[in-house]
């Protein structure tokens, strides 16, 4: 029984052994076949390309339009209707002083005035009556444009006593409180038009000289998160002869989240640099090196490159390739050094 059994075994493995040495050509032709088929990739030219110089300088929010609200009169604030952040039109009251002092200076050139007009009434008629003489009218009318110009000046330094706001705008400083004492140019409050802010920022001297009115330039503000485009409206004729720079201002647009006194950011133009450029897709990241196929005949050589930064689809190559070689920017991720490639048309 066993020895029937074994004579059936070997001869399936003679039938297997003959089966496999008969299909080992077909097989060994068709891995030959696969592994001799060119890979149908796209290619481009590795070439020197300028680049734009970016500079970055720094920059502060202000507003526009701003003002330091500030006394011209000396007295004790007794209402201060408004606080940080308070909303304000023109001619809204911010500050009452009390200036009894000038109270009285008022009252007392209102009296003047209306005694001059007395005297200057009485001696008109006196002249229509020849009862007085042409130089005693011309006094009296002398007299009375004295205590006119008195009044004026009066009920002026009375109106300093209550300080109104300029301009539409907000309160963003605040010095005083109800009670200080006021005096002359002693800055009371700060009222900013927030809508519509600038970016007041130093270039420079190098560089100031290419810009210009008008010109649009990008503005990052980091704590808001924004990037926008800002004019430029204002650059100073002259430099600092400290920090070589000069000042330039640039309007910006309208938008909720900016706040003066936020910290910009302002990308300046600055000379272009040649550089080796090549299509983005055409680099394989691996690892901490990045590869690159290049054609040679018909086979993809490996290339470890050394890439700088990436913009607008191609990247700079810093070491690696030489301009002019042919680059495969698709059905590259899979290539293996040697391998046969046949481009696109």
């Amino acid at each position: 029984m066993m020895s029937h059994m074994l004579k059936i075994c070997t001869t399936a493995l003679c039938s297997l052994t003959l089966l496999t040495a008969s299909l080992a050509p077909a097989m060994t032709e068709t891995a030959g076949k696969e592994a001799t088929t060119p890979v149908l990739v796209r290619v481009a030219k590795a070439s020197e390309q300028e680049v734009p110089v970016l500079i970055e300088v720094a920059g502060t929010l202000q507003a526009a339009q701003r003002a330091a609200i500030a006394a011209k009169v000396t007295g004790v604030i007794t209402r201060m209707p408004v606080a940080l952040g308070s909303t304000v039109k023109a001619g809204d009251l911010l500050v009452l002083i009390s200036a009894e002092e000038i109270g009285a200076r008022l009252s007392q050139a209102e009296a003047q005035l209306a005694q001059a007009k007395r005297n200057l009434d009485r001696d008109q008629n006196l002249l229509a009556k020849n009862a007085a003489t042409p130089d005693a009218v011309k006094s009296s009318n002398e007299q009375y444009a004295i205590a006119q110009a008195g009044y004026r000046e009066a009920k002026t330094m009375m109106g300093y006593a209550a300080v109104t706001a300029p301009f539409d705008g907000v309160i963003t400083r605040k010095n005083v409180n109800s009670g200080d004492l006021a005096t002359p140019g002693t800055v009371l409050l700060q009222v900013e038009n927030n809508r519509s802010l600038q970016v007041n920022t130093a270039v420079p001297e190098s560089l100031v000289l290419s810009l210009h009115t008008g010109d649009v330039l990008t503005v990052n503000i980091p704590a808001a998160d924004t990037v926008v485009q800002g004019t430029i409206t204002e650059i100073a004729p002259a430099a600092d002869p400290n920090s070589r720079t000069a000042p330039v201002v640039i309007d910006l647009p309208a938008n909720p989240n900016l706040r003066s006194g936020q910290f910009a950011r302002v990308l300046l133009p600055g000379k272009g640099s040649q550089s080796l450029q090549i299509p983005t897709s055409a680099v394989v990241p691996s690892g901490q090196m990045d590869r690159v196929f290049v054609v040679e005949g018909d086979r993809a050589r490996l290339r470890l490159v050394r890439t700088g930064p990436s913009l607008d689809g191609t990247t700079e190559i810093l070491s690696g390739l030489s301009a002019g070689e042919t680059v495969i920017i698709a059905n590259n991720r899979l290539l293996t050094d040697g391998q046969t490639v046949r481009t696109a048309p």
